[in-house]
C-alpha cells in the first residue's frame, strides 16, 4: 500500500494528556507510518549518500512520567543506532512536520561539523533556501529561519558545538499542520527526498 501522509488526528496526538494514553496513540497511529516511511526512502537515502542507511523510529523508552510532545524516524549509517551519528530526520510536533539533517549531542561530529561550517559559510548561506530552519535543540518546535542567520549567529552555533557538551544543530524544512500536502503521501516524498538532496551538502561537512 503506497504512504498516505499524515492527518490532523496524527498531529493532535500531542494533545493527549498523560504519558500512556499518549503512547497508546502514537503507537497506534503514528508508529506505523513512522516505520512505513523509514523503509520507504532507505534506498533513496542509501544511494545520495553513498553509504547503506537504517532506519531508526523513536520508541521514547526512557519516558516514565512526562508524555513526548515530537516524535520521529531517523536515518543514519549504523544498523544499531543513529545518535551517535550525524543523520536525517523525519518528524513532528503538534504543529508541524519537520524534514530535516541532525546532529545531536551525544555525537563527537558536532566539532567537525562546526569547523566546516565555518569554512563554508558562504556556500551555507548563499545555497540553502530562506525558508529553512536552524535549531540548537531538538526538543525546542522553534527556531531560527535562514533568512535571519547572519554571521554572528553563525559563529554562537559553531562556538556552542564546539564548547557546549550539550550543543547540537538541528537544520531543514518545516510544513505547517494544516498544509495540504502532508495529506498527500506521494507529493510529501517527493518534498522529503528534495529537502534532504538540499541538507546533503551539510552531511558531507559533518565526517
Amino acid at each position: 500500500m503506497p504512504f498516505q501522509g499524515f492527518t490532523a488526528e496524527d498531529f493532535d496526538v500531542f494533545h493527549i494528556d498523560g504519558l500512556e494514553p499518549r503512547m497508546e496513540a502514537l503507537i497506534a497511529g503514528v508508529r506505523p507510518k513512522l516505520n512505513e516511511l523509514g523503509e520507504e526512502l532507505v534506498p533513496f537515502l542509501s544511494l545520495l549518500t553513498g553509504e547503506e542507511m537504517f532506519p531508526h523510529v523513536a520508541r521514547h523508552a526512557r519516558r516514565t512520567v512526562h508524555a513526548p510532545n515530537d516524535t520521529w524516524v531517523a536515518w543514519g549509517p549504523n544498523k544499531r543506532g543513529y545518535k551517535a551519528l550525524p543523520h536525517f530526520q523525519v518528524g513532528m510536533f503538534h504543529s508541524h512536520l519537520f524534514i530535516v539533517f541532525a546532529i545531536i549531542y551525544e555525537s563527537s561530529n558536532k566539532v567537525i561539523f562546526a569547523e566546516a561550517l565555518s569554512r563554508h559559510l558562504g556556500d551555507v548561506q548563499a545555497e540553502l533556501p530562506a525558508a529553512y530552519f536552524w535549531s540548537t535543540d531538538h526538543l525546542d518546535p522553534r527556531g531560527t529561519a535562514q533568512a535571519d542567520m547572519d554571521k554572528s549567529a553563525f559563529a554562537e552555533l559553531s562556538r556552542r558545538l564546539k564548547e557546549v557538551k550539550k550543543a547540537e544543530v538541528t537544520c531543514g524544512l518545516r510544513i505547517d499542520r494544516d498544509d495540504p500536502v502532508l495529506a498527500d503521501g506521494d507529493k510529501l516524498l517527493n518534498v522529503i527526498r528534495q529537502t534532504f538532496e538540499t541538507l546533503l551538502p551539510l552531511y558531507r561537512m559533518s565526517f
